[in-house]
């Protein structure tokens, strides 16, 4: 069975930092690019980072560049969102999710063909 666990959310002051991370199990993680998405209440999900299979191709949306960085072990069947100076507008539920190839598409910000994500952490910045 095919699962996807994110964990490490929480509550943090702006410019705090926090580590998100994907648990996955039930498949190879080696073979699928993971991304993470965020959805604020009232809003619009909105992808905000990917990388590909071996992790040497990283994506980011362009208000997390610099602040952000997605890594991952596969042999440890995770991966991972750092996030540092983090700002209110970050808050939000974010999420893990498969796409069904290696590597993500060149519009990957804007392409949700997931097979799978897990159900989000909640990342809440205020002071």
């Amino acid at each position: 069975q095919v699962q996807l666990v994110e964990s490490g959310g929480g509550w943090v002051q702006p410019g705090g930092s926090l580590r998100l991370s994907c648990a996955a199990s039930g498949f190879t993680l080696d073979y699928y690019a993971i991304d993470w998405f965020r959805q604020a209440p009232g809003k619009e999900r909105e992808g905000v980072s990917s990388i590909s299979s071996g992790g040497g191709r990283t994506y980011y949306r362009d208000s997390v560049k610099g602040r952000f960085t997605v890594s991952r072990d596969n042999a440890r069947n995770t991966v991972y969102l750092q996030m540092n100076n983090l700002k209110p507008e970050d808050t939000a539920v974010y999420y893990c999710a498969r796409r069904p190839k290696a590597d993500p598409p060149a519009d990957w910000a804007a392409d949700w063909g997931f097979d799978y994500w897990g159900r989000g952490t909640q990342v809440t910045v205020s002071s």
